[in-house]
């Protein structure tokens, strides 16, 4: 069971995506901040020549409350996203897993600090992410788990459901916010 999910950068507003969004049933706006850290010893923990992270770690600090996320990224046989697993739990105090993480080797690799509006269907949660020196995104995932045998077809639901907004977005992205910041550093 795979949880399954799609990214696409806006080109339409801020209000006139918040305007499409309103008919969903709203769960309000928190802002993020997520760190993510490489290993100088470790190349699964480092971006690719391309700047994708096929692993990653991250430190999430979220309404007060912080959590410590290993993100595993699967691709198909034409290197486009398919899902990810994240195994995350939360964390005590920021500064303390700061500087465990640091002594441990761990280097910072990027910062993405976003607000996040969520909204959700009885199928679909959907966040409108106005992320700082990125722009405005659209996430969209299903709600509940899919069998493997069924990511091909609810990736096309979900591809449908963003063009039945009637918003202007770019192409699916194959790529996370880290890999997205990155390539912009370069």
């Amino acid at each position: 069971m795979k949880e399954i999910e799609i990214l696409v950068k806006l080109k339409d507003s801020k209000e006139k995506t918040l305007q499409a969004l309103k008919q969903f049933t709203s769960h309000g706006v928190k802002s993020i901040l997520d760190i993510y850290f490489y290993d100088p010893l470790r190349t699964e923990l480092q971006p690719d020549t391309n700047m994708r992270l096929r692993n990653c770690l991250r430190l999430r600090k979220k309404e007060g409350k912080f959590y410590l996320a290993y993100k595993i990224d699967y691709f198909d046989n034409d290197d486009q996203w398919t899902y990810s697993d994240e195994h995350e739990t939360s964390v005590g105090d920021f500064e303390t897993i700061m500087n465990i993480l640091k002594n441990l080797g761990f280097r910072e690799l990027v910062r993405i600090d976003n607000k996040k509006y969520t909204f959700s269907t009885p199928e679909y949660e959907i966040v409108f992410e106005d992320v700082q020196n990125l722009g405005f995104f659209l996430e969209v995932e299903k709600l509940r788990k899919v069998a493997d045998n069924k990511v091909a077809k609810t990736k096309q639901e979900i591809r449908q459901f963003i063009q039945e907004l009637g918003l202007h977005v770019d192409e699916e992205l194959n790529a996370g916010k880290p890999e997205l910041m990155l390539k912009q550093k370069k």
